[in-house]
């Protein structure tokens, strides 16, 4: 009979925060939806803040983002986050010849029709400093205008030439250009590859969902069979296991022996001291033999644990061919891991339509760019309008005041970052709970099998929906209390992440250290917790207990039976890519095997659980 037939809920205190911080998780997501715009990052900026290719707008024909002097922008990722010290302007199309505003001064006289194509990559009030003092044949990426590079014999070129005027009387090589062409070349080929990749998809998705169908199947199958076949399938790795030690134990001995009369083999680890290169060890005699006698130990020692622990080991697999049973008697299990899909795939969808709307919120922020490097006005805040009207101009000759980033001084743009940090750590919340309730599920309902009597006579209808709702009505509380401690754990691994990332190249040899000390250890507790909450929910879904009191009996539980943990634990037509179909049906197919034995490791860890109490 289940031993927890009349429930209570279980970590009210928690379940009361919890539902607090969806609505206010709702709210904040209400209030990136307010102000914020994703239009700033569908459609690039000019210097005036204005969208280029927007509707209703006088650059509604002009999709396209001009620079007026690429070679300001060091590299493609500024031009990608416009942060590009130089005049942008939102054109119709992109330069498709070399020219310079001197040469079109010149060549007005004799032929208009030059003058009119230039133009139309100046400001529309034309002055000297509103139109660029040359152009570059482009091509657009990413809605931008980038110089349109090739190779030709191995030497760099745009438009087959490899040098051009800058407008200044200087003629430059095409190599000026190199560190934004390398980055360029490669995300447009990366471009061309995903376009073939589409292709190969549109023309070979019958067969991936033929491949993908022949997985589940043979899944199924699988762990159908496995109540048939899991002691042959445990005892072919353990011999195996034990062969390719013993493998290797004579090839060390092999290669000991063959390294004697070697000069210098004889010399010990101790002689040569730290060596960078590992190859320098394997030379050494001493090393192959230090091999051969650990591999030597863990063969007794796995030898001996078969011996001592053959009767445990029966039993672990008569837990796996029990488990394989209880799945056969409750198949909805199966197809329970896709609503874990679905309610992840919300949490997901969610936390990146904020972060975009809060990461597009704020105002249009503008700052003095000047060409002289001793201006004190550059990159000051200033305001378009009155501009002209300042000093600025008189005293910062060629300065102007252009877009630079969306941003604000109000309250809720200070503390853009903060919400940011918040949406990051509910979403991690979110997801782990997912997760809980998909693992509390599934214990609940083998749980009904193993203390069934009669099996399947006394299995209570609709086993899965019953533990679900169970889990839901009584236990909220507790598995979103499991929940929080992994997604603080997590977020403190993010954030020590980016402090790596923000850090590199900076820090000495102690902070790489601290670092690396921290994430190591972080990590470690992540997979601790990860371990101790999925006991503790299966003892939560069978005893309907707080979070708490659960943990504290499930990990005393194994202690008591830690030795029967490690017996007892597992977990065509033509294409430009062939091996595009080939693996997606391959990552494909290890997603449905993955879903289908996760729900079966949940299931042999309840039984194990329930075998282990009683």
């Amino acid at each position: 009979m289940f031993p927890s037939v009349f429930r209570h809920c279980t970590d009210v205190l928690c379940c009361v925060i919890f539902i607090v911080v969806i609505l206010g998780y709702i709210a904040l997501g209400i209030l990136a939806w307010v102000h914020g715009d994703p239009r700033k990052v569908v459609y690039p900026t000019d210097s005036s803040g204005q969208f280029c290719g927007q509707k209703d707008t006088i650059n509604e024909n002009k999709t396209i983002l001009f620079y007026f002097n690429i070679l300001k922008c060091a590299s493609p990722i500024v031009l990608i986050n416009l942060q590009c010290p130089t005049t942008q302007l939102c054109v119709s199309k992109c330069p498709d010849r070399f020219a310079t505003y001197i040469d079109m001064q010149g060549s007005y006289r004799h032929n208009k029709s030059y003058w009119e194509y230039y133009r139309q990559f100046c400001k529309p009030v034309i002055r000297d400093e509103d139109c660029p003092s040359m152009i570059i044949p482009s091509r657009p990426f990413l809605k931008r205008c980038f110089p349109d590079f090739s190779t030709k014999n191995g030497i760099l070129t745009v438009a087959n030439q490899t040098t051009f005027k800058d407008g200044r009387g200087k003629t430059r090589n095409v190599t000026d250009l190199r560190e934004a062409a390398n980055g360029i070349n490669n995300v447009l080929d990366a471009r061309s590859v995903g376009m073939k990749i589409f292709e190969d998809y549109a023309s070979s998705w019958h067969w991936i969902l033929i491949g993908l169908f022949i997985a589940m199947i043979v899944s199924l199958l699988f762990l159908v069979l496995l109540r048939f076949t899991a002691g042959v399938l445990f005892w072919i790795f353990i011999l195996g296991v034990i062969g390719i030690i013993g493998y290797g134990i004579w090839h060390c001995y092999w290669e000991y022996d063959h390294l004697q009369g070697t000069p210098g083999s004889d010399l010990t680890i101790y002689d040569i001291g730290f060596q960078t290169d590992f190859r320098v060890y394997l030379q050494l005699r001493q090393t192959w033999l230090a091999f051969m006698i650990i591999l030597c130990i863990v063969e007794v020692f796995i030898i001996l644990m078969l011996i001592f622990l053959r009767n445990r080991i029966r039993i672990a697999i008569a837990l796996l061919q029990e488990g394989s049973r209880a799945i056969g008697y409750i198949m909805s299990t199966l197809f329970y891991p896709i609503i874990t899909f679905v309610l992840i795939a919300i949490c997901i969808s969610y936390w990146a339509v904020t972060a975009v709307f809060l990461s597009t919120s704020g105002e249009p922020v503008y700052k003095v760019m000047a060409n002289q490097t001793l201006c004190k006005y550059a990159n000051l805040t200033c305001d378009p309008e009155t501009f002209n009207t300042t000093n600025v101009t008189k005293l910062c000759v060629g300065a102007q005041c252009t877009f630079a980033f969306y941003g604000g001084e109000s309250f809720y743009h200070k503390y853009i970052f903060i919400f940011q940090l918040s949406n990051a750590f509910v979403f991690l919340w979110l997801v782990n709970f997912a997760i809980a309730l998909g693992q509390c599920t599934l214990a609940g309902a083998f749980a009904s099998y193993y203390w069934a009597f009669r099996k399947p006579a006394d299995i209570p209808p609709c086993p899965l929906f019953s533990s679900f709702g169970r889990a839901i009505r009584y236990h909220t509380g507790s598995l979103a209390f499991g929940s929080l401690i992994l997604a603080i754990v997590q977020l403190i691994r993010i954030i020590l992440e980016y402090l790596d990332h923000k850090l590199k190249g900076t820090q000495n040899s102690f902070t790489r250290f601290l670092l690396c000390c921290l994430k190591c250890c972080f990590w470690c507790l992540e997979k601790f917790i990860k371990f101790i909450n999925r006991n503790a929910y299966i003892m939560i879904a069978i005893y309907g207990k707080n979070f708490c009191t659960s943990a504290k009996e499930a990990f005393f539980l194994l202690m008591r039976n830690v030795v029967r943990i490690p017996v007892f634990t597992q977990e065509t037509p033509t294409l430009n890519y062939y091996w595009v179909p080939l693996l997606t049906v391959i990552i494909g197919s290890y997603l449905i095997a993955h879903g289908f034995f996760s729900v079966y490791a949940m299931c042999v860890d309840t039984l194990f659980l329930c075998f282990c109490k009683y």
